[in-house]
């Protein structure tokens, strides 16, 4: 057993951004497992499952302060993975494995602890899997902060679980209790819809940006595929989501190899879909910035950068990408860039690529192109 305000502290984000006002935890890590703890204390590891937990203030925590091991793990992020790795070596524990969403997960599982998605498709494809897979009379113990929650969260949870409680706020954070599944009798994710303007249909899972939807920045960005870097053998989709430009590159003409890739576990798995769905032979990779693709080894990159960092608005992701872009291009490549124009990241992909010039530019969004030298 640790001292759980000792294990929390430790934490850090990295390989994510770190900042002042940036966390590796929060007040909802800590009432999540408080609340769970009288179950947690009498639960086995393998018994436990972790869903969502960023960098593993849950899995830690529960780990070290009820002494448990075996724990199943699914976070969305590879950079969540591999932060949970980092911390669980630096403090010597050595309590659980990753997982995906799936019956590998949730197989048996009788208590759940995880923090609230924002997003309603995400929930509501992990209410699903928990109820599908885990045992009848599971326990959940899904808490966030208040000003991130909202009512049609307990209507998820309600159609997948028989009793939602709302505990008393703590810290501007609360928990939803969950209890005895409701097996479903069909999933609602992937879905998968046709979009006649760019001729594709898209293949989205819950947590994926965008659902199955062209968002206007990816729509921007693609209308200049045709002046895009001619005769590009290696080309990457950086932060795939869905995997729509990836998708449109390699079905135009006289393109070359097309990666997509993503740290979501999501996005991947879409974009896989997406590809499949519409006969096109891409590659798809979770990662983080790249990080498995060699020095110069790319002729074109396409990014729709995020423009936060979990619930904060923060530039960092985006930075990171942006370095990663420089190292990863080979002398007279390009990396082509959409963002929403008051961010203004020219400057900061002229420091971190090269020289770049704006290509378009609408009501609300940028393009720009920058040329490695």
């Amino acid at each position: 057993m640790r001292d759980l305000d000792t294990v929390l502290a430790g934490l850090r984000r990295y390989p994510d951004a770190e900042a002042p006002n940036l966390f590796a935890s929060d007040a909802a890590d800590r009432l999540i497992l408080d609340t769970a703890s009288d179950v947690l204390a009498a639960a086995r590891g393998s018994d436990v499952v972790v869903i969502g937990d960023r960098y593993g203030a849950l899995t830690l925590g529960a780990a070290a302060a009820h002494g448990l091991t075996g724990l199943r793990v699914h976070q969305d992020s590879v950079t969540g993975e591999i932060a949970l790795r980092r911390n669980a070596a630096e403090l010597g524990i050595d309590a659980c494995v990753s997982c995906p969403l799936d019956e590998t997960l949730l197989a048996g599982a009788k208590v759940v602890l995880m923090q609230l998605p924002r997003s309603l498709a995400e929930l509501t494809e992990i209410a699903e899997t928990i109820a599908a897979f885990a045992a009848p009379g599971v326990q959940v113990f899904a808490g966030g902060r208040d000003k991130h929650m909202t009512p049609a969260m307990n209507g998820v949870l309600g159609a997948c679980f028989e009793t939602v409680r709302a505990g008393r706020g703590r810290q501007k954070a609360r928990v939803l209790t969950a209890a005895t599944a409701i097996s479903p009798t069909s999933r609602t994710y992937p879905v998968t819809e046709r979009i006649d303007t760019i001729d594709l249909s898209v293949v989205a899972y819950g947590a994926v940006f965008a659902g199955a939807k062209l968002d206007v920045g990816t729509r921007f960005l693609a209308s200049f595929i045709g002046t895009m870097r001619p005769g590009a053998a290696e080309i990457v989709d950086l932060g795939c989501g869905t995997g729509i430009l990836a998708c449109l590159l390699a079905r135009s003409n006289d393109r070359g190899h097309v990666i997509a890739t993503d740290r979501s576990a999501a996005a991947v798995a879409s974009a896989s879909a997406t590809a499949e769905a519409n006969g096109l032979d891409i590659t798809v990779l979770r990662d983080d910035a790249m990080s498995t693709l060699g020095d110069d080894s790319v002729d074109l990159i396409v990014c729709n950068p995020p423009f936060h960092e979990g619930a904060s608005l923060h530039t960092g992701s985006a930075e990171k990408l942006f370095a990663a872009g420089q190292r990863v291009l080979r002398p007279g490549g390009e990396m082509w860039t959409v963002y929403n124009s008051h961010l203004n990241y020219r400057g900061t992909l002229r420091a971190a690529v090269g020289p770049t010039e704006t290509m378009g530019k609408n009501a609300k969004f940028t393009v720009t192109r920058s040329a490695l030298a």
